[in-house]
């Protein structure tokens, strides 16, 4: 990367913004992946400059890596200015072209618009740099969700293109800025072992599991717009899915990466209702812009089918939800078993279900592969065994960036490869518009639990992989 960048976060006050886009840039700004930096925060809020630095220090002492001294703050809080949306767009492009000044020649400076605003006010975001005349050498990220079913998908990317190009934008979705989720092409594509494998003659089903233990608190008004499906299976769980499904690209580039995903989005069937169960855990209704009647799910689990050669047969399961048991984030696929009649009984061969191998894309990025094998001693005895892998695990723990870390960086140097395509969104709103147009009602739910029973129907005659005992080696035990 070698262009000096302007980035302009708008929403600098809110919580994204503290919890993982200033710090985010703090730690780009350290490691030295932006050649030149300058940072304009808007927002409502009335601020000067010299109260935006000291929210920004407060969000990266809370919320960032390592304390925050005076002498490694300083030079990040030279880059840090601030302008309220209220002073109009005039006044946020003479900001930035004093900081574009200041970074050198003018054409060779480029501009990140970061919309971390509520999906409905991405439009007037639009509009507004539209009016700044902050367009050009521009590219601006976008949060999710992007619409809500197809027609209004549709609507926003053709209003958004009326401004910005399609390779201008840049539609975020943070899991796959995970290593862990990245680790799953790498996996793939450069194993001569898991490729030929990778298919509908040698794999049963694959699980999505994403479940949270927290539950919607002060964001309930959101959710009764937008629900568990909208909020996590269009944006977060197809996405990874489509990593785990695709072809191989050509080239790891942007380009082919997108088709590939692309292809599998075309590939999936519509959505049919009976294939979901969507629940709503007990104590939500009658929330603050709740009714006592509210239908919004806070947890669907959905099956869904892809129909290619590699794929035909082979469910992939998607669970997420609110308030649940625990917190995972776990892509677990389930090989078909062999014959077994040859081992006696006793022996416990496929007591312990098929041989799975696990990917964790939590922060530290853990695979296991799990199998049976032989119990030393007499007789035929199996237990089930596996290999781990961990990123902490390696020599290169410490050049682990976070997802949005990853993200920035990559909209920054025009890399689109995580990122979602218009085409790519508008295939996921026309396979979903069945289950939107008649959704199934909700199931209630008790929290701390997984969810409605009716989802051990849905998985039948598989079982959910979570709860389930995984034991992770610990690498600071000797042995272990």
């Amino acid at each position: 990367m070698d262009h000096p960048t302007v980035v302009v976060l708008f929403g600098a006050t809110g919580d994204l913004a503290k919890r993982k886009l200033l710090p985010g840039l703090l730690r780009l700004d350290e490691a030295d992946l932006v050649p030149e930096m300058r940072i304009v925060g808007t927002s409502l809020e009335e601020l000067d400059r010299e109260a935006f630095d000291k929210l920004a220090r407060a969000a990266c002492e809370e919320f960032g890596k390592g304390e925050i001294t005076d002498e490694r703050w300083a030079p990040f809080s030279e880059h840090l200015h601030y302008v309220s949306t209220s002073a109009g767009p005039a006044a946020l492009a003479a900001v930035v072209a004093e900081l574009e000044a200041e970074l050198g020649p003018v054409d060779d400076v480029r501009r990140l618009h970061y919309l971390s605003v509520p999906p409905k006010a991405a439009l007037d975001v639009i509009h507004e740099l539209d009016a700044a005349g902050l367009v050009e050498r521009s590219r601006v990220i976008m949060e999710k969700p992007f619409g809500t079913d197809l027609a209004s998908a549709k609507r926003l990317n053709h209003e958004v293109h009326q401004v910005f190009s399609e390779d201008q934008v840049f539609r975020i979705d943070h899991f796959l800025g995970k290593e862990a989720a990245q680790n799953i092409l790498a996996f793939r594509f450069a194993n001569g072992l898991f490729e030929p494998i990778w298919n509908r003659n040698f794999i049963d089903h694959v699980q999505i599991d994403v479940p949270e233990t927290l539950g919607l608190e002060g964001r309930t008004k959101f959710y009764e717009s937008t629900g568990a499906y909208r909020d996590m299976v269009v944006t977060h769980l197809m996405q990874v899915l489509a990593f785990m499904a695709m072809e191989p690209p050509t080239t790891l580039a942007p380009g082919p990466i997108g088709e590939e995903k692309l292809k599998v989005f075309r590939s999936m069937r519509p959505i049919e209702p009976h294939n979901v169960v969507r629940g709503q855990y007990t104590g939500y209704r009658g929330k603050e812009g709740v009714s006592d009647d509210s239908d919004t799910e806070t947890f669907i689990a959905l099956k869904v089918e892809i129909d290619n050669w590699r794929w035909a047969g082979v469910p992939f399961y998607l669970r997420t939800g609110k308030k649940l048991a625990e917190g995972a984030r776990i892509i677990s696929i389930a090989f078909k078993e062999p014959p077994l009649s040859m081992f006696p009984a006793g022996s416990n061969a496929g007591t312990q279900g098929p041989d799975h191998l696990t990917f964790d894309l939590a922060d530290q990025s853990r695979m296991s592969l799990s199998f049976y094998g032989k119990r030393p001693g007499t007789g035929m005895k199996l237990e089930k065994l596996s290999m781990q892998f961990a990123t902490n695990d390696t020599t290169s723990k410490g050049l682990v960036l976070e997802a949005y870390e990853r993200l920035i960086h990559d909209a920054m140097r025009g890399d689109h490869t995580l990122f979602t395509s218009a085409q790519g969104i508008e295939t996921l709103w026309e396979k979903s518009q069945q289950l939107l147009d008649h959704p199934v009602p909700v199931r209630g739910y008790t929290p701390g639990s997984w969810g409605p029973n009716a989802i051990h129907q849905l998985v039948a005659p598989h079982a959910w992989r979570l709860p389930f005992e995984r034991t992770w080696r610990d690498p600071n035990v000797t042995g272990g």
